[in-house]
C-alpha cells in the first residue's frame, strides 16, 4: 500500500505559529524553575538499545516502543521513556559523582502504542526531572515542590489537583490477606477501576465483612489528611501502616508549606505499582480528559545498571499541558507576561521561596535530630 504525500500517520502532528510558540515557552519556564533549583540538564539518546528499556520500565510497559534491528543484528528502540536512561547514566557515567544527583530535561519521546485511547499519541515531549541518591519525605517534598512552582508559573496552580498515594499500602494488604499473584492483581484491577460491588465482594472472600467493605470506602474517596487518619483505623498490618505514617509525613511537609490547597490523597490510585516503590502521584489540571503528569519514589530503578540508590522524580505532557492552558484561558495572559520575566533569569538566579523554605525546614528537623540523638546518648 503506497501512503499519500500529502498525509502523515496517525499519532503525530504539527505545531506552528502561537501553537508553536506556546510550547516553546512552556518549555523554557520549566527549565529555567528545574536550573534554579540546580537541576542539570541532560539529553539522553534519541536510538537507544531495546534491552535499555526492557530492563527500565518492565517488558510490558517497553513493547510499547518502536524497534528495528542494527546492522550487527541487535534490537533497537526509539526513546520511549527518559528516566531508564538517566538511571543508567547514575549508575555508570555518574557513579564516581556526589550525591545526590539533579537532573532536568525536555525530550521527545516515542511510543508505538498508548497507555489508552485518550493518551495515545506516538511522539509527545516530556519536561521532567530526577532526584538520585536522597530518601526521605524532604527528597519527595522537593520533587513535589518543583511540579507546583512550575503550574504557579503557567498561572495553573489554582486549577491544578496532585494526587498522593504510597503503593505500600495497597501492597501491605494483599500480603496481609495472603493473596496470590493472581487474586493480588484481581484486586488491583478492581480498586483501580473503581468497581465498588466487586471489590466489596472479592473481599467478602478474605476479611471479615465489616473490615472488607470499609476498606471498600476508603480506597473509592480521595481527600486530604483525613483519609489518613480514617485508614489508620481500618488498616492494620505493619507494612500498610508504615507507608501511611511516610504519607502524614508528607503531608505535615506539604501543610507547613502552605500548598495543602493543591494536594488530595488518593489510596484508590494503584495502576503501574510495580515500578514504584514509595510515593507515587499524579497531576491533574481542570478542562482536560487526562492527567498533565506524574511521578514517585522508585529505588530499585538503578540496580538494573549497577547499584540501587534511592530515587524520586517527575515528568509533565507538554501537550497535555499546553491543552490544560487554552482549556484554562491562562495562555494568552502567561505568554504575554513570561519573555521579559524570563529574560530577567539566569542559571545563577537567587533560589525560589519555595526552595528556602524547604531548606529551612530541613534545618529544623536536622537540628531536631541532633538533639534526639544526644538525648539518647545521654
Amino acid at each position: 500500500m503506497s501512503e499519500s504525500s500529502s498525509g502523515i500517520p496517525s499519532g503525530v502532528r504539527y505545531f506552528f505559529g502561537e501553537e508553536a510558540h506556546l510550547r516553546r515557552t512552556v518549555e523554557h519556564t520549566a527549565m529555567s524553575i528545574f536550573r534554579r533549583w540546580s537541576y542539570e540538564e541532560i539529553t539522553p539518546p534519541t536510538i537507544d538499545y531495546y534491552s535499555l528499556f526492557e530492563r527500565g520500565m518492565g517488558a510490558t510497559e517497553a513493547q510499547r516502543a518502536f524497534r528495528f534491528m542494527d546492522v550487527d543484528g541487535r534490537l533497537l528502540a526509539l526513546r520511549p521513556d527518559v528516566t531508564s536512561s538517566i538511571a543508567r547514566a547514575a549508575a555508570t557515567l555518574m557513579a564516581g559523582r556526589e550525591r545526590p544527583l539533579r537532573f532536568s530535561y525536555a525530550a521527545p519521546v516515542f511510543r508505538m502504542r498508548g497507555e489508552s485511547a485518550a493518551e495515545w499519541r506516538r511522539e509527545s515531549t516530556q519536561i521532567g526531572c530526577e532526584l538520585i541518591g536522597s530518601d526521605g519525605s524532604l527528597a519527595d517534598m522537593e520533587v513535589l515542590a518543583i511540579a507546583v512552582e512550575i503550574l504557579s508559573a503557567l498561572r495553573l496552580a489554582g486549577c491544578c489537583r496532585i494526587t498522593v498515594n504510597n503503593p505500600e499500602v495497597f501492597n501491605g494488604t494483599v500480603e496481609n490477606l495472603r493473596l496470590d499473584s493472581a487474586a493480588g492483581e484481581e484486586l488491583r484491577h478492581l480498586v483501580d477501576t473503581h468497581n465498588s460491588g466487586d471489590l466489596s465482594c472479592f473481599l467478602a472472600s478474605y476479611a471479615p465483612v465489616n473490615e472488607g467493605l470499609e476498606f471498600a470506602r476508603l480506597v473509592h474517596l480521595s481527600g486530604k489528611n483525613e483519609i489518613l487518619r480514617n485508614a489508620r483505623r481500618v488498616i492494620s498490618n505493619a507494612r500498610s501502616v508504615a507507608a501511611l505514617k511516610r504519607l502524614e509525613e508528607l503531608w505535615r511537609l506539604i501543610d507547613s508549606l502552605g500548598l495543602a490547597e493543591h494536594f488530595e490523597v488518593d489510596l484508590g490510585d494503584v495502576s503501574r505499582l510495580d515500578y514504584y516503590t514509595g510515593l507515587i502521584f499524579k497531576i491533574y489540571v481542570a478542562g482536560v480528559g487526562t492527567r498533565v503528569g506524574s511521578g514517585g519514589r522508585y529505588d530499585q530503578l538503578t540496580a538494573s545498571f549497577g547499584k540501587r540508590e534511592a530515587a524520586v522524580g517527575f515528568v509533565l505532557d507538554l501537550d497535555v499541558l499546553t491543552d490544560a492552558m487554552r482549556a484554562n484561558q491562562t495562555a494568552s495572559s502567561f505568554a504575554a507576561n513570561t519573555e521579559a520575566a524570563a529574560s530577567s533569569l539566569s542559571p545563577e538566579s537567587l533560589r525560589t521561596p519555595l526552595r528556602e523554605q524547604l531548606e529551612q525546614l530541613s534545618k529544623i528537623r536536622a537540628g531536631q535530630s541532633e538533639r534526639e540523638a544526644e538525648s539518647c546518648q545521654s
